[in-house]
């Protein structure tokens, strides 16, 4: 699409989502197709669209791995999986004074929310002890948001999650139902969502999104932000993919940033109402352009490291998030 007819197209799609529209999974498909040239229209369109209906605020949280490695499945991406040789390390589940002293910490230093995550299918054994952290956390850090990504629920860990004092329960889709088998086999697309569902249930709030760049077609990110519509997710976090050494993905090239830009700017048009949020990844691909992506569609972020690899300072996110006009 040529760049006068392309500056047409953004405009009035993007004016129909103002209105209360919704676009269909063609229309965001011509958008994250859109030729270079005609991103910074996109992100700038984006941008209105965020500040119409979530305003100026970032939604900025920390997250701990506090249990790390020794996973059975076979995520083509997870430096965690048992299967792969990887630099992560391994170990239990931390004590509940060392979780709680990481979220004093990431709460010190800005952050709003903290997710205490776990690797392994699910919880398993360690779920009761999670639970009563989580009460604890509440009850010495009441400001402080509760999250957790435990990995697949059972009804009634769900129910027991929400009656500790939960907030909102991770669990992301990973990568769209079409591409899914690509990057895992030994759980399914429906699997990963009956667990938002499960979550939903019991009356948590749910944060799902997925990795792009990991081989999936423009098309295919598309697909996924429209099932999270459909899903009725609250926060989206967007990964994008950072290969990690001794996994199967180790290898793939990295996407464009201006690439990453549109996604980012289609999934805020897509779905107006829920957080987008930076999640792991972004420092290692967008580099100096992280900025573009904050006036540009994406209203939330992780901050101060992700599950295996680091990330950026929380204090200079949240300079970052004020030199661009911002609050958290």
């Amino acid at each position: 699409m040529q760049p006068p007819l392309a500056t047409e197209r953004i405009s009035g799609l993007a004016r129909r989502v103002l209105d209360g529209g919704v676009l269909s999974l063609r229309e965001a498909e011509t958008l994250i197709l859109m030729p270079d040239e005609v991103t910074p229209l996109l992100l700038g369109w984006a941008d209105v669209v965020k500040k119409y209906f979530r305003g100026a605020m970032v939604d900025v949280c920390a997250i701990l791995n506090a249990r790390s490695g020794r996973c059975p499945e076979d995520c083509l991406f997870c430096a965690q999986s048992a299967r792969y040789r990887t630099p992560a390390k391994t170990y239990p589940l931390l004590s509940a004074d060392e979780i709680l002293k990481s979220a004093a910490a990431a709460y010190a230093a800005g952050a709003k929310r903290f997710s205490l995550v776990t690797g392994g299918r699910s919880a398993g054994s360690d779920f009761d002890t999670i639970t009563g952290i989580i009460k604890r956390m509440k009850r010495e850090l009441p400001g402080l948001g509760t999250c957790a990504s435990l990995g697949a629920l059972k009804p009634e860990e769900a129910r027991a999650l929400k009656t500790s004092g939960l907030d909102r329960y991770h669990h992301n889709l990973e990568a769209p139902a079409s591409f899914f088998p690509s990057v895992c086999s030994t759980h399914s697309y429906p699997d990963r969502v009956a667990t938002v569902r499960t979550a939903q249930e019991a009356g948590l709030e749910v944060c799902a999104g997925g990795i792009i760049g990991m081989g999936e077609s423009p098309a295919q990110r598309v697909e996924m932000a429209v099932a999270l519509r459909e899903l009725g997710v609250f926060s989206v976090p967007i990964n994008i993919l950072h290969p990690v050494e001794g996994t199967p993905l180790a290898s793939m090239p990295p996407l464009r940033p201006l690439e990453i830009l549109r996604t980012l700017a289609v999934f805020r048009l897509v779905l107006p109402h829920a957080c987008i949020r930076y999640a792991g990844g972004r420092e290692y691909n967008l580099r100096d352009t992280q900025a573009l992506g904050l006036a540009g569609g994406i209203d939330g972020l992780i901050t101060g490291g992700y599950l295996t690899t680091p990330g950026q300072e929380t204090a200079r996110d949240l300079q970052l998030i004020s030199d661009l006009g911002l609050r958290t």
